[in-house]
């Protein structure tokens, strides 16, 4: 499990509980700020391994933490911007910015994205990776990525998570309450006909791929990641 520490900036409080909760969830520490000079002056007190920046802050904004951060340090920084506002890539990766992520956001593109800096500053701490492997299919779900024959599928958060559920569990039989309980948890706000949606999707990237699994109705059941090695 992680222990990184994570600094999450915004001035709407609704957004910087969210993402603490799927942080939390996640295994990291999670500490907020609502405006630019707190922002830097818990920086400074509480060195987190990561950064989340608004863009849109009182007192300083995004670009002003940024560079005052960099000042002192070069931990990553991943920048939040509200969509149809200008994000300019180009001042903010001079400025030092890692990466970016547009409001509204899936909570689970958040998590990959914190994932995949922090690997690729070398600032990860977390060792076991999320992923399974079958013939011509890899699910990854440390980064949320679906190869699919040595190709790289792209897949919405809760694909992934569907299917590595399934995978991880080959040949166990699940009933639609059972993955909407395990996989949606308290995101779910709909019936059972979403898993059957998801699983239509799943099967359009999968059918055909590979005759040792597949992806199986059991009628009057639900689902099961079927293999036949």
């Amino acid at each position: 499990m992680a222990n990184e520490k994570i600094l999450v900036v915004d001035d709407d409080t609704n957004i910087c509980e969210l993402l603490r909760l799927y942080l939390d969830k996640d295994g990291y520490d999670v500490i907020t700020a609502n405006d630019g000079a707190s922002a830097v002056k818990k920086f400074q007190d509480e060195n987190p391994d990561l950064m989340i920046l608004d863009i849109m802050l009182p007192e300083l904004d995004g670009w002003q933490v940024c560079r005052e951060v960099r000042k002192f340090s070069d931990k990553p920084i991943i920048m939040l911007t509200a969509k149809g506002e200008t994000f300019d890539k180009v001042l903010g990766f001079e400025l030092g910015a890692d990466d970016y992520v547009t409001k509204p956001f899936d909570a689970k593109e958040v998590l990959a994205r914190i994932r995949a800096v922090l690997r690729r500053t070398g600032s990860d701490k977390q060792e076991n990776i999320k992923e399974v492997k079958y013939d011509k299919l890899v699910i990854n779900l440390t980064n949320y990525e679906l190869m699919v024959d040595g190709k790289k599928v792209d897949t919405p958060p809760k694909e992934m998570e569907l299917i590595y559920h399934l995978a991880s569990n080959p040949n166990r039989v699940f009933t639609r309450d059972q993955l909407l309980d395990e996989v949606w948890g308290f995101d779910y706000y709909g019936d059972s006909r979403t898993v059957d949606v998801h699983v239509k999707r799943l099967r359009e990237k999968l059918e055909g791929v590979s005759d040792k699994w597949e992806l199986k109705t059991v009628w009057s059941v639900g689902y099961k990641f079927a293999t036949k090695e």
